[in-house]
């Protein structure tokens, strides 16, 4: 079951983390953060890009110092990358993610 959190920034602002399936399948979990005004417009985002089932229910996962300093310093303020080897893998920009992939 895909877990999340979310912490309020001092400006009124909220990061949401949450980790959904990965649009790839094969089981995998991607790991989103989305910096936005508050947690519905955060999760408003998300399903504009397609992921129509996104819920937060809790507080489980929240997001860490690491991944709010992460989102925060992206313009887009909306990152993924994957759940495995998360700390050998950098964050992306929820536009790679739909951008179709260039053959090799």
């Amino acid at each position: 079951m895909p877990g999340g959190g979310f912490c309020k920034l001092p400006g009124g602002s909220v990061v949401v983390a949450i980790s959904l399936p990965s649009p790839a399948g094969g089981g995998a979990t991607v790991r989103f953060l989305v910096h936005a005004a508050n947690r519905a417009r955060a999760l408003t985002r998300l399903r504009n890009l397609g992921f129509r089932a996104v819920y937060l229910r809790g507080n489980a996962e929240p997001p860490t110092p690491d991944e709010i300093t992460a989102v925060l310093h992206h313009p887009d303020g909306l990152l993924w990358r994957p759940d495995q080897n998360a700390g050998a893998e950098l964050w992306h920009p929820a536009r790679a993610l739909l951008r179709p992939a260039r053959p090799a």
